[in-house]
C-alpha cells in the first residue's frame, strides 16, 4: 500500500530524522516518533534529577519539549492525503 504524505508532515519527520517512503504506515512512522520524545522527556527527567534543572522550570522545559512534537497530537489519518487514481473512461 502507498501512503501520500502531507509535505509538512514529511518535513516535520525529516527534521527529526526519521525518512519515510510511500510504503511506511503512519502508524509505524508515529510509534518512532513517539519513542525519540520519550527518549528525549527521559533525558530531561534525569537532568532535572541531578539538579540540573531547577524545579520551578521543569514544568516550561517539559511544555517547550511537546511543542517540538506536533504531530503526536494530530491523528495520523490526517497525516496523509487520499491517493487518487486515474482511471481512464472506456
Amino acid at each position: 500500500m502507498e501512503y501520500h504524505y502531507h509535505d509538512n508532515v514529511r518535513q516535520e519527520l525529516l527534521s527529526k530524522g526519521i525518512k519515510i517512503t510511500k510504503g511506511t504506515p503512519p502508524e509505524l512512522a508515529k510509534l518512532q516518533l513517539n519513542d525519540l520524545y520519550r527518549f528525549e522527556i527521559r533525558q530531561l527527567r534525569q537532568r532535572f534529577r541531578h539538579g540540573e534543572i531547577a524545579r520551578s522550570e521543569y514544568a516550561h522545559h517539559v511544555i517547550s519539549l511537546r511543542r517540538r512534537y506536533p504531530l503526536l497530537s494530530l491523528p495520523t489519518s490526517l497525516w496523509t492525503q487520499p491517493h487518487r487514481v486515474n482511471r481512464k473512461e472506456s
